[in-house]
């Protein structure tokens, strides 16, 4: 099955889309690296590189970047990577291209405001014909694109899928490991930007390490929460695309989320520029989700209220620490 997958097309050439192409060059796959922008794409066949996105990373030579979403889509397998809430517009245009049967991977985090859906959902809708597929774990792009060691998480409903492009893509220096949990993945990679966004805030207010450490752990418990009230599996979201992408994503200013939290912290702006905090357009959502299932989700219930202006940080801060003592189960 493995052989299935020899051709890899790319959609979406940012910086994660253009990370995951040399990731799958590296694999030994023929890639086929798509983007809308036709001069960003001449500058990419011409330069091998991709300098507003990835400075300093050489494109692999089995790159091969492109502005026709057909040539995309006449692969084996194809990544969609490009942002939650673009997620529908751009699968709904290659869908047209793809063969029945074609996986199609989203490397998005996030779920689609105004229909709650989680990505596969999304792709469900806007490519029938195809495979829907996830990709997440703790991964930052520059780390990928360099070939630093990383792992993370493919999950299909078919398990062997899964696996086979898990085998497909994996490298010494990009693990995949593959799950059928599809609904388990997806709420890890969408749930922890939003409590990364609280991180950032505890980090940008100067709150201290300890402060930290809890807000993690507190909201990994809602995390799992809201996991169990929408079907994922423990296992997963204990894993790489639960827990690791968590601890990652909540550590360090690399992290878009983590950022936007910082600037807010430090009252700063919204919004740092030209980046995308996908936890941002993801919070309202979440928030309505566990609500509807009667979910507790106090920090990214008070990351969404920042987000909406209707607390300021200092009144989102008081608001969690005035909650009642309970035990922590």
């Amino acid at each position: 099955m493995p052989a299935r997958f020899a051709s890899i097309g790319v959609v979406g050439a940012g910086a994660w889309g253009t990370a995951l192409a040399n990731a799958a060059a590296r694999a030994g796959r023929e890639v086929v690296l798509w983007g809308r922008d036709a001069a960003l794409m001449e500058t990419l066949a011409q330069r091998r590189a991709n300098p507003a996105h990835l400075p300093g990373v050489a494109l692999a030579d089995s790159v091969r970047p492109t502005d026709d979403l057909a040539a995309a889509a006449a692969t084996d397998a194809v990544l969609l990577v490009v942002p939650a809430q673009a997620s529908r517009a751009v699968a709904t245009a290659l869908a047209p291209h793809l063969a029945p049967g074609t996986p199609v991977v989203t490397c998005a985090k996030g779920i689609e405001r105004g229909t709650s859906l989680f990505m596969t959902q999304v792709l469900g809708e806007a490519c029938p014909r195809a495979v829907p597929a996830i990709l997440s774990g703790p991964s930052f792009a520059a780390d990928v694109a360099a070939g630093l060691p990383t792992a993370v998480t493919l999950a299909a409903r078919d398990g062997a899928v899964a696996e086979a492009l898990a085998a497909a893509l994996g490298s010494a220096s990009f693990r995949l490991y593959h799950s059928e949990d599809v609904r388990g993945v997806e709420i890890g990679g969408a749930a922890k930007n939003v409590l990364a966004i609280a991180a950032g805030i505890v980090g940008g207010r100067k709150l201290g390490a300890s402060a930290g450490a809890a807000l993690i752990a507190r909201g990994f418990a809602e995390l799992m929460r809201f996991g169990k009230a929408y079907g994922a599996r423990a296992e997963t979201l204990t894993g790489l695309s639960g827990l690791g992408d968590l601890i990652l994503t909540c550590s360090t200013a690399q992290s878009r989320n983590y950022a936007l939290g910082l600037s807010l912290g430090q009252e700063e702006g919204l919004h740092p520029p030209g980046k995308l905090a996908e936890g941002a357009l993801t919070a309202s959502v979440l928030v309505a989700m566990a609500q509807a299932r009667g979910v507790d989700m106090p920090i990214a219930r008070a990351v969404e209220d920042v987000l909406a202006g209707r607390h300021g940080i200092e009144q989102a801060i008081g608001s969690l620490l005035a909650r009642p003592q309970k035990a922590e189960a």
